[in-house]
């Protein structure tokens, strides 16, 4: 049994403490029941106690203001006509405070929402791009047409079966091993294009290039964006 705890519910204050008390029996905020909540509270005081956990002194200050106004409430009132009573509610101060807590507790968790939410994103910084070359004057939209146009109508379409390529993702990886070791174990991406250089050998040896990162038998790197990725041999 040595090894045997038990979690307590952790509480940042004692607004915390006593708005649990109030949602977890469904009181309405407006009329507390002094007694009953004070009871509550006091008995997490003991059990916080009897595990050994210091008791902040806001904890035993509320604890005082509780018994403060539940002993203001058991005393007995002067019979005062409904009209020239005056005397405030014991409890207006605490209710004041209690909601006062629940409109920050809303705000912080709307907050702590929104943080999350833009953990999500992550920010680029602004990007310096080549300057574009201007098109040439006097050059719009009813010219390009015309001349392209006019290419169609140049052209005599030929047709021809194509057979699909058939380039592993494993001939690829052999491919870049046996180029590296020939290069003195680094080259450039695009030297690994030795078969027909279309589309499809592009993207099995790039699928390739991930699978030899993952089984850690070469190194990637890239100086810049769009500059060319050099692959070096691991071994």
């Amino acid at each position: 049994m040595s090894g045997y705890t038990i979690k307590l519910e952790v509480f940042e204050g004692p607004l915390a403490l006593l708005m649990h008390l109030i949602d977890k029996n469904e009181i309405d905020i407006y009329n507390i029941p002094i007694a009953k909540i004070t009871e509550q509270y006091l008995e997490y005081l003991k059990a916080m106690e009897e595990f050994n956990i210091d008791i902040a002194s806001d904890f035993l200050v509320m604890a005082a203001t509780l018994l403060q106004i539940k002993s203001r409430m058991l005393l007995p009132r002067p019979q005062i006509p409904p009209a020239e009573d005056d005397e405030i509610d014991p409890r207006q101060e605490l209710v004041e405070r209690l909601i006062e807590y629940r409109k920050y507790k809303h705000m912080a968790q709307i907050l702590t929402q929104f943080a999350n939410d833009r953990d999500k994103y992550v920010i680029r910084l602004p990007q310096e791009f080549a300057k574009q070359f201007p098109l040439p004057e006097g050059l719009c939209l009813d010219d390009l047409l015309a001349a392209f146009a006019a290419l169609w109508e140049s052209t005599t379409p030929e047709f021809a079966v194509i057979a699909p390529e058939e380039i592993s993702v494993k001939d690829k990886m052999h491919d870049i091993m046996t180029l590296l070791r020939n290069n003195a174990g680094i080259m450039d991406f695009r030297q690994t294009m030795i078969r027909t250089g279309s589309r499809s050998e592009f993207i099995a040896s790039f699928l390739a290039l991930l699978e030899l990162i993952r089984l850690k038998r070469i190194i990637v790197q890239q100086e810049g964006q769009f500059n060319p990725i050099r692959i070096r041999l691991k071994e």
